[in-house]
């Protein structure tokens, strides 16, 4: 089915060493031992994890730091295709929360051990991020990787049980386990930038935050729509969650689904322009990088052969010409119905 053109008028930038990145990135796959097969391999270079990442940070000034934060980017994708969205453990929330807890002890503590492939990967990349950033940074990555596995194991628990997840539930777990908290995190990583906790902790800064994660995890849900219909993988998205519990079609669950999307995204543009102004040097920067991370998680995810190749291996990356709307579908204000766990968004004493 056609899709419509997405709604998205913010900053396009990609990091000017996108291309040395990834070739580093791509060398340190084969030898880290994550990927099983070759086919996994190749899947794991396809996702193009480094442009990904240098259109979140397009200005960071330290190669090594950008190459840390889309090896990280990498990993996730590979885990997540072998543990979470496919492989055995995707209906075994038992098992999966054991290897959860063991992967986010890897990530925490340089003498934690783990047999999964993926523990060792991590540690090396956990390790960059401990020679590059100062502690409190790496920290904050490792309380959002947290929350990243607590929403999958949400997702496998449902997928389980064979729950499908109302809109409330879904838009908070869409939260945690779509990987948006470790990536965003990742922005003080790769830019060396320190947001002090106090801004950082501000209701606004959070809100916005989640408002970002929120509009890439359903965007990425509209990226990855017709390639997990063909083969008959649509699980949990925000689709089928329209289309069970309020009856639609799926072209009408398309439309509901860019409109709930697009409201999100005002908000966010227009919180982020009362905060912005405010904001000290380093947040100045993290919401820039909200900023860049949403339309580049759009300019990477309409072309990215993760999302556009159909078969058992990846085609090649594709130039791809992106078309986007003049407005948004829906410019209603006001918290979006039937979704109270974020409806706070919308608080008018946040700024």
């Amino acid at each position: 089915m056609d899709l419509p053109p997405l709604f998205c008028p913010l900053e396009s930038a990609v990091h000017p060493r996108v291309a040395v990145v990834e070739e580093r990135a791509t060398r340190w796959i084969t030898e880290s031992g994550m990927c099983a097969t070759e086919e996994e391999r190749a899947w794991a270079v396809a996702s193009h994890s480094a442009d990904f990442f240098s259109r979140f940070a397009p200005d960071a000034q330290d190669q090594d730091r950008l190459l840390a934060a889309a090896l990280w980017v990498y990993w996730g994708f590979a885990f997540d295709d072998a543990r979470c969205d496919r492989g055995p453990l995707s209906r075994r929330p038992a098992e999966f929360n054991v290897l959860a807890g063991q992967v986010q002890r890897a990530c925490e503590a340089v003498t934690a051990t783990g047999e999964d492939r993926f523990v060792g990967a991590l540690q090396d990349i956990v390790g960059r991020f401990r020679a590059l950033c100062p502690a409190p940074q790496v920290r904050r990555f490792a309380h959002a990787h947290r929350a990243w596995l607590s929403g999958v194991a949400w997702q496998v628990g449902n997928h389980a049980a064979g729950r499908m997840p109302d809109l409330d539930d879904f838009l908070a777990m869409r939260l945690l386990s779509s990987g948006g908290e470790p990536t965003f995190a990742l922005l003080e990583l790769a830019n060396g930038i320190e947001v002090p906790g106090g801004e950082m902790h501000r209701p606004a800064v959070r809100a916005l935050t989640e408002m970002a994660i929120m509009v890439a995890a359903l965007d990425n849900d509209r990226h990855s729509l017709v390639k997990e219909s063909v083969r008959d993988q649509a699980d949990q998205n925000i689709y089928t969650v329209l289309m069970k519990h309020r009856a639609l079609t799926l072209p009408q669950a398309v439309e509901e689904a860019n409109a709930l999307r697009d409201r999100v995204l005002l908000r966010f543009l227009r919180l982020h322009d009362q905060v912005r102004p405010a904001a000290g040097e380093d947040l100045a920067r993290y919401l820039q990088g909200l900023r860049y991370g949403i339309r580049g998680n759009n300019e990477w995810g309409l072309r990215v052969p993760r999302y556009l190749s159909r078969g058992h291996w990846p085609d090649e990356w594709e130039d791809l010409t992106v078309t986007w709307a003049d407005r948004p579908s829906d410019s209603r204000p006001g918290p979006v119905a039937g979704a109270p766990s974020v409806a706070w968004w919308w608080d008018p004493d946040l700024a």
